[in-house]
């Protein structure tokens, strides 16, 4: 017997070892979510916002480098999803989007909530279709699947409400024939680069993401050249801990000035996996070798001498068999070992400051009378305990602003620890949405969000998708009462704050009303416990951690007009009229 369209899509979806499909439901998708229904082993997980099934879709494709599925009823349920793909598209995660839309006939008529998909996801998605007949299934489908995985991107299959009860007139299984392909640089190039790197009397690697799959090879070209190892916010999972020598942390404005020094200090660079945005941390002048699997990343960022287009696992081994062999120990390794002390240095200083105690001693007490008179607890000190007490197989995820400022300094990727966050596209309200995601992946695996308090309460009511599907996260919120990055960018130029304060709720009375476990601390000495409390306890937990809002992260190599700019603003905060309580 012939099946339905529905049918037919859920069925393809099984069979691809989809195991959740996120969404919100409603008309047109009540086909697909009834097939859903009927299907062992694939579940529907109602959010309540389209934004959030995006996002919890895409962190699943990161996290296992499969297909993320998602779904958005007609208008406005597909224009929610709109947030969360472009999250996706930008961090090249294969999502499955399957939109409603109004019957067939009625398409172009401006219809009751008509909205024109192919046009609405033009910008976001790799691959666009609506079906108009039965006849186009299963091809159009394998298509939309294949694209989305082959150019790890967005694919969005646009089903009229109409289509979904139709029957195929050919029905066949889909075949999706999935086999990537491994590329490798021409030779002649890894020669050159090969090269560069043995004449260099100092490299430093820059590493991301990409590189992330080629751990060991990577570790043994930075032993080779005595390489310290610069890693990108998305490379901390997988080089992080005590087993990589080499790395001394990120750079850019969430970096710390070991890493910033490593790259200055060098004569060449080499990236491998990463197409690090930020042109200003580069230093001039120096030598460039990129390695990527897009031609197009290549010296997108910065001039570079030798690009090398192919899977970074690869061209590393091919690196290493071409540079010159050289007896163990006549490799020069000052320039590593001076990148390394400046970063344990750099660490040491840090750890100093997220000791809860720091603030009793005289350096701690002079610098609370400056910049935390209400003896707030320090963001540094939640992290850095978070850190001690998470296990060492969690997955973080992190809003986008100061929250991943304190864990890119605090929180050490060790072990099998995941992270993911909107690194790419930098919106709010992620990490919440992710860690559901990640989560249903595992109900046993520890999922931990650190969330700032402006990102939890644009998707607040998601908190019940995690209690409904008893979802046991962990969500961490450093409530500073501030879009605390928003706040940093306005004063380092010279500005008083203006329109950052949050008028917040007691947020673990919010998570309690709602049926989950809330903690809220006030006081740094109770820290510890709570945090251990939060993490032994059974279910989803909301940790609520008042928090300093005017903690300084100082940036990597803070320039002398961040400073001035810093006075400034703070001049002009301390004279702004008490009686204005709008902002304060």
């Amino acid at each position: 017997m012939a099946r339905t369209v529905a049918r037919l899509i859920v069925d393809a979806l099984s069979e691809l070892g989809v195991r959740q499909v996120f969404g919100v439901v409603g008309d047109a998708l009540n086909p697909l979510t009834d097939a859903l229904r009927t299907t062992e082993g694939l579940e529907w997980v109602g959010c309540r916002h389209e934004e959030a099934a995006a996002f919890a879709a895409s962190a699943q494709s990161q996290l296992t480098g499969t297909l993320g599925v998602c779904m958005g009823t007609v208008g406005p349920g597909s224009v929610h999803l709109l947030n969360g793909l472009y999250d996706a598209a930008k961090s090249h995660a294969p999502v499955l989007a399957i939109a409603g839309q109004v019957p067939l006939a009625e398409l172009g008529s401006d219809y009751f909530q008509e909205v024109d998909n192919d046009a609405l996801f033009s910008d976001v998605a790799v691959f666009r279709a609506t079906i108009t007949s039965p006849d186009q299934l299963p091809r159009l489908l394998e298509t939309a699947v294949r694209t989305a995985l082959g150019r790890k991107g967005v694919a969005v299959l646009t089903v009229p409400g109409d289509l979904g009860d139709q029957k195929l007139t050919a029905d066949r299984p889909a075949r999706f024939s999935l086999n990537p392909p491994v590329s490798r640089p021409d030779d002649s190039a890894v020669r050159h680069a090969a090269e560069l790197l043995d004449r260099s009397e100092s490299v430093t690697l820059l590493v991301g993401e990409g590189a992330r799959a080629a751990r060991q090879d990577v570790l043994t070209l930075a032993d080779r050249l005595a390489a310290p190892m610069v890693l990108t916010l998305k490379a901390k999972a997988g080089f992080e801990g005590p087993a990589n020598v080499f790395q001394v942390g990120q750079t850019g404005l969430i970096g710390n000035p070991a890493a910033a020094a490593a790259l200055k200090d060098a004569d060449t660079l080499l990236l491998l996996g990463t197409d690090f945005p930020y042109r200003d941390w580069y230093p001039e002048g120096r030598t460039v070798i990129q390695v990527d699997t897009e031609a197009t990343h290549v010296g997108r960022r910065v001039p570079v001498d030798v690009g090398l287009v192919g899977d970074a696992g690869a061209t590393v081994r091919d690196l290493l068999g071409h540079l010159a062999a050289q007896p163990e120990g006549t490799r020069d390794r000052s320039h590593l070992d001076k990148a390394r002390a400046h970063y344990d240095r750099w660490r040491d200083g840090q750890a100093r400051l997220a000791d809860p105690a720091h603030d009793k001693g005289i350096v701690g007490r002079l610098r609370s009378a400056l910049d935390n008179r209400d003896h707030d607890i320090r963001p540094e000190a939640l992290a850095a305990t978070v850190d001690r007490v998470a296990a060492d197989d969690a997955v973080f995820t992190s809003d986008t602003g100061m929250a991943t400022v304190w864990l890119s300094r605090f929180v050490e990727m060790r072990g099998e620890r995941r992270l993911l966050g909107s690194f790419n596209l930098g919106s709010m309200a992620n990490a919440m949405p992710q860690a559901l995601g990640a989560q249903c992946l595992d109900r046993d695996r520890q999922v931990v969000a650190f969330c700032g308090d402006g990102g939890l309460s644009m998707l607040l009511g998601d908190l019940m998708t995690l209690k409904t599907y008893r979802l046991p996260v962990k969500l961490v919120v450093f409530d500073n009462r501030r879009l605390g990055m928003v706040k940093l960018e306005q004063e380092q130029v010279g500005l008083p704050e203006f329109g950052t304060v949050l008028d917040n709720p007691d947020f673990a009375a919010v998570a309690e009303a709602m049926g989950i476990t809330g903690i809220r601390v006030t006081d740094p000495a109770d820290l510890e416990d709570a945090v251990r409390r939060a993490f032994r306890t059974e279910g989803p937990v909301l940790l609520d951690v008042l928090t300093n809002p005017d903690e300084i992260a100082v940036p990597a190599k803070p320039t002398v007009e961040q400073g001035w700019g810093f006075a400034v603003a703070k001049v002009k905060e301390v004279v702004r009229s008490h009686g204005d309580t709008s902002e304060h």
